[in-house]
């Protein structure tokens, strides 16, 4: 059931035009920077994008101006992910196709104050369908800063959750803002 409700949510952000998809990241976006959650944060874990993803450019210009400190993924074997400083300069393709840093020099999880977190599908409860991998779930198990997570509305959808997931604690809904 997972897999042909990724394949059907993939194709529809796939199908998004550049305008509609603009407009709907612009307005998760605001809602996210006026979040308690966000400026209460100093050290954020956020992700690069693909292009069919909701575009955490802004996100992560902002953050910066705004003077926090910006964490982004970088992959390993076995399904490990750790956060590095977000450098623009110092990123590499993964064999995911996924910008992350060059850089191995990670930060301790524990000092992570909010984090962005990707995925396909949301239920209800905040449970998650990512690509798969389950390194986010993984990373989450002891993971004790704020989650959260912003959703188109069609990505907001009924489904079981499995008794590895992690729920995420807030999803900012399009369809809600």
């Amino acid at each position: 059931m997972k897999k042909i409700l990724r394949q059907q949510t993939l194709h529809q952000l796939k199908a998004l035009s550049p305008a509609e998809k603009q407009l709907k990241d612009h307005r998760l976006t605001s809602a996210f920077l006026a979040s308690k959650v966000y400026q209460q944060s100093q050290i954020l874990a956020l992700f690069l994008a693909m292009p069919f993803e909701f575009d955490t450019s802004v996100i992560i210009q902002q953050a910066q101006a705004d003077g926090k400190q910006v964490l982004v993924p970088k992959t390993y074997g076995q399904g490990r992910m750790d956060f590095v400083t977000y450098d623009p300069d110092a990123l590499q393709v993964s064999s995911f196709g996924v910008r992350e840093p060059i850089s191995d020099l990670t930060v301790d999880k524990e000092v992570i104050d909010l984090m962005l977190v990707p995925g396909l599908i949301w239920n209800k409860e905040g449970y998650r369908i990512g690509y798969g991998g389950g390194y986010y779930d993984r990373y989450l198990l002891d993971f004790k800063g704020r989650t959260i997570s912003l959703c188109y509305a069609f990505q907001q959808q009924a489904f079981e959750a499995e008794p590895h997931d992690i729920p995420v604690q807030e999803v900012i809904y399009e369809s809600n803002i």
